[in-house]
C-alpha cells in the first residue's frame, strides 16, 4: 500500500479542509417559514451525494471498461449504500406536511427536482438516456454540457456488455455498435449470454458479480425514484 505523505498546510483546521463557512452560507431559504431550511437541507444533501455518486460511478465504469470487474465492485456497492441513505432521507422530509409544504411552496415556482443534472447525469451513465432533459440546463452552460457528454458517451452497461462480448459470450454486433446516445433496447442475444452467466457462476463469476452490482443499482433507483 503506498501512503500519501503529502504534508497537511500548518493552518489546516476542520473548517477549512471542509469550507464549512461556503458550505453553511449555502442555505437560502426565500420564505420566512421554518421548514423551508428543512426542504433546502435535503435537497442540497442529496446533491452532494449525487456528487459522490458520479465520481463512483466514473471509476467503476473506467474499471470495467479496462476489464478490471473485481476493483469495480467497491465503488458499485458504496453508490448503492449511498442510495439507500438518500432514500431513508425521505423519512426526515416526511416530518413536513403537506400544509406545511404549501406554505412556502409558491416561491420554488416551476423548479422541480427532477430538473437536477447530476441525477440525469446518473441515469445516463447507467444507459437511461433522454435528451429531452437538456432543455432545463440552458442557463446553466457547465451542466449542461455535462449531461450532454453524458447522454452522448457509453453508459456502464454498455461496457458491461462489452466485457461480456470480450468474454467470449454472445453479444450481437449491433448491439455493440449502436447509436449509445439513444436509450438501451432490450435484446434476446443480450439475455441469452446473461443467461449463460448466471448458469455457470463459478465459470463467470466476475461477470456474475458485476452483474449482481448493476441490479443493486436498479434496484435503489427504482426505489428512490
Amino acid at each position: 500500500m503506498t501512503q500519501n505523505t503529502q504534508p497537511a498546510p500548518a493552518d489546516m483546521t476542520y473548517a477549512r479542509y471542509l469550507g464549512l463557512d461556503r458550505l453553511l452560507s449555502a442555505q437560502a431559504p426565500i420564505s420566512d417559514e421554518h421548514d423551508e431550511m428543512l426542504f433546502v437541507i435535503i435537497h442540497q444533501t442529496k446533491e452532494l451525494w449525487l456528487k459522490q455518486i458520479l465520481h463512483e460511478v466514473a471509476l467503476a465504469q473506467s474499471m470495467v471498461r479496462n476489464g478490471d470487474l473485481v476493483p469495480a465492485y467497491k465503488s458499485l456497492a458504496r453508490v448503492s449504500r449511498i442510495q439507500a441513505v438518500m432514500t431513508q432521507s425521505w423519512d426526515i422530509l416526511a416530518t413536513m406536511t403537506p400544509a406545511d409544504y404549501l406554505r412556502f411552496r409558491g416561491v420554488l415556482g416551476s423548479s422541480s427536482g427532477f430538473q437536477s443534472d447530476q441525477f440525469r447525469r446518473f441515469e445516463a451513465m447507467l444507459g437511461l438516456k433522454d435528451a429531452r432533459f437538456l432543455s432545463f440546463q440552458e442557463d446553466r452552460p457547465e451542466a449542461h454540457a455535462a449531461l450532454s457528454a453524458a447522454i452522448a458517451a457509453p453508459s456502464l452497461y454498455d461496457d458491461a456488455l462489452a466485457q461480456l462480448a470480450a468474454a467470449g459470450l454472445p453479444v450481437q454486433a449491433e448491439v455493440l455498435s449502436r447509436d449509445v446516445s439513444r436509450p438501451y433496447e432490450p435484446s434476446e442475444g443480450v439475455e441469452a449470454a446473461w443467461l449463460e452467466v448466471y448458469r455457470d457462476t463459478d465459470r463467470w463469476w466476475a461477470l456474475y458479480q458485476l452483474a449482481e452490482k448493476l441490479v443493486d443499482l436498479d434496484d435503489a433507483l427504482l426505489t428512490w425514484r
